[in-house]
């Protein structure tokens, strides 16, 4: 890189212009001239990716050296899979093509570079000022030279920029002798394996459910043989591959796996036989291949079957205590299995017409198998949403929920998914923070490789205040489900807490793009806006929000940061008018938002006594920000038993 290069802080490619300093990316194309710039604040990786990019203009960057660069020797993450998430977070800002690239080529085996021509931009100051500060941009402290007095003589300033040029390059030698040892020494990482869904062969679309049910059970089966050596897929991200003929190499790059295990169901009467094959991506070599020909009611006897095998084909090590975990596998009514599966299917779907034919099916689940505890966290999970929902009167909804769930856990203490549920129980309903949190953790320990575990134990963490610990675990669990919308929008949330409102907005709309439907999608991108102070954008997304109630406070708050004041006030008016029974927490919100501090305080005791949900986000809530300081918050931190 030249001299000039070194003093420029703007470098154009393409129709793009970066700030190598703040990691702003500027698209100057034609269309963008037409609509005015476009503007995006890349985050981290992808930024630092990007700047390495350019500043070896059209040289080679190996996946080796951006793993050295972007993670410290002591960090632990799935490098292969971080790298692939960056990358594609890159290419989707720049609207590139792997296959078919404008600015970023893929060199199989070896890395990436910039196709790009590059064009520096020349800035008189920025640069040399980071080397110099000036004195008006320091704090005085006493005996301080002011910017009157004569400042150090040019020689020494040369001086002490040469002196910091040589620790940058010690540094640089050091990383290059610890990349060196790293080729040499090559750490143990996890092989990662993609359970892509079942092929359903049997003529009858009535069995997707049951193909869909035996993907998940699989990837359950394996996620548990051996966590620190195998990383499976979760669920979410492989399902997006389901009747699609997309490329084993694609899939490959696409989630950064090793294997992927591709399956059949086919029935004849009351048999079914299972392909399973397992095959190796690089080369796309057939590792290994069986057909399973079971009764129905052997199905779960199949799953430990097929990942005992691929766990030899992988040459995994089972410690004789997950051999006898999976020979504990109690077995289940086939028929109660069938309805659990459908059951599943439809709660999937998120809507309160699906929850409630869930609920009809899990409780056929439990009729025809009381012992089955799976089939009681899914019932305690729709009488829960139906009581929040109002589609069954709250306080037997909550009730039913806990009891369900209590009785999963009393047939077996050690299913992830019954923690994951208490969890949400005791934080939920209960303001039992450090109980529910006990019971996330626990979850976390029984099934590391368990998203949904993951993200319970992150939002725990959040609402709670221990940012660092849930920002670990929101990016573990995206790593763990990287196609999965709701672990990019668990991890937009903590993002919106800690005020990193710019990081917020970017993993909001990675959300949004891989489903539109994510819960809370449009609501939380619209108080993003909203509190980034551009509430005219927040219009679009509130349109987007199906749920009427949490439109109509939407509109509220961004009316007022319009200062359109009148329509706030009749939007507040309806809220309270239509909805006040299940939204004592939104409203709320709405007054602190107007810095009515009196009203707040007024509709958060009403939420207290109704033990409204919401409140759970009381201590992290940007938009209670103005009670912070009231004497009333603090009571009501230590009503609610959360640490203040």
């Amino acid at each position: 890189m030249n001299n000039s290069t070194n003093l420029a802080e703007r470098v154009r490619f393409g129709e793009f212009e970066l700030n190598v300093l703040t990691g702003e990316l500027v698209s100057i194309g034609t269309a963008a001239a037409e609509a005015g710039s476009a503007k995006a604040l890349l985050r981290e990786q992808p930024f630092q990716i990007l700047r390495i990019l350019v500043e070896r203009q059209g040289k080679i960057v190996t996946r080796q050296e951006i793993r050295q660069i972007l993670w410290p020797d002591d960090t632990v993450v799935e490098f292969d899979r971080s790298i692939n998430v960056a990358m594609a977070i890159l290419r989707k800002a720049l609207a590139d093509d792997a296959d078919h690239p404008k600015y970023i080529e893929t060199l199989a085996r070896r890395g990436y570079r910039l196709i790009a021509p590059v064009e520096w931009q020349q800035s008189s100051t920025a640069a040399q000022d980071l080397l110099e500060p000036q004195a008006d941009t320091l704090p005085r402290t006493e005996g301080q030279i002011s910017e009157r007095e004569p400042r150090a003589p040019k020689h020494w300033r040369k001086a002490a920029v040469m002196g910091a040029s040589a620790v940058i390059l010690v540094v640089v030698g050091y990383m290059s002798w610890r990349r060196s040892r790293d080729v040499t020494q090559p750490r143990s990482e996890k092989v990662m394996l993609a359970v892509l869904p079942f092929e359903n062969l049997t003529g009858d679309p009535n069995k997707e459910y049951l193909a869909d049910g035996l993907t998940e059970e699989t990837i359950s089966q394996l996620g548990q043989l051996n966590p620190s050596r195998l990383g499976v897929i979760a669920r979410t991200s492989v399902m997006g591959y389901k009747h699609k003929d997309e490329r084993l190499d694609q899939i490959g790059r696409d989630l950064s796996v090793r294997y992927v295990l591709e399956n059949s169901l086919r029935e004849s009467g009351n048999h079914i036989r299972l392909t399973s094959q397992l095959i190796q991506v690089k080369d796309q070599t057939h590792l290994w291949s069986h057909d399973y020909d079971y009764r129905a009611q052997d199905i779960l006897t199949i799953q430990d079957d097929v990942a005992k095998a691929v766990a030899r084909e992988i040459q995994l090590r089972l410690t004789a205590q997950q051999e006898a975990g999976s020979a504990r596998l109690q077995p289940v009514n086939p028929e109660a299995f069938d309805a659990y599966l459908q059951g599943h299917y439809f709660f999937e779907r998120n809507t309160d017409k699906d929850t409630e034919t869930a609920g009809k099916y899990y409780e056929r689940a439990t009729q025809l198998d009381p012992s089955y505890a799976l089939a009681w966290v899914g019932l305690s999970r729709v009488r829960k949403w139906q009581g929040m929902r109002g589609l069954i009167p709250t306080e037997e909804g909550y009730r039913l929920a806990r009891e369900e769930v209590e009785r999963a856990l009393a047939l077996n203490p050690n299913l992830a998914e019954a923690h994951t549920q208490m969890g949400r129980i005791k934080q939920q309903l209960d303001f039992d923070w450090a109980g529910g949190d006990a019971s996330y953790q626990r979850a976390v320990e029984l099934e590391p490789g368990n998203p949904e575990a993951v993200r319970g134990a992150a939002s725990s963490a959040a609402v709670l205040g221990r940012f660092d610990e849930a920002l670990r675990l929101n990016r573990r669990a995206v790593d763990l489900d990287p196609l999965n919308a709701r672990s990019w929008e668990t991890l937009a949330e903590t993002e919106f807490f800690m005020g990193q409102l710019n990081q917020a907005s970017g993993d909001c709309k990675k959300a949004l793009e891989l489903n539109p439907d994510v819960y809370p999608g449009p609501l939380m991108l619209s108080q993003i806006y909203v509190m980034q102070g551009r509430p005219q954008d927040a219009l679009p997304e509130i349109k987007r929000e199906r749920y009427e109630p949490s439109r109509v406070f939407l509109y509220a708050i961004a009316y007022y940061a319009l200062g359109r004041k009148k329509e706030s006030d009749a939007a507040l008016s309806e809220l309270i008018t239509k909805y006040h029974a299940r939204n004592q927490y939104q409203i709320a919100k709405i007054y602190a938002f107007r810095n009515q501090s009196g009203a707040a305080f007024e509709w958060l005791d009403r939420a207290y006594v109704q033990r409204n949900p919401g409140l759970i986000e009381t201590k992290v809530d940007p938009l209670l920000k103005s009670l912070h300081h009231d004497a009333r918050y603090a009571a009501l931190l230590k009503k609610l038993n959360l640490p203040n």
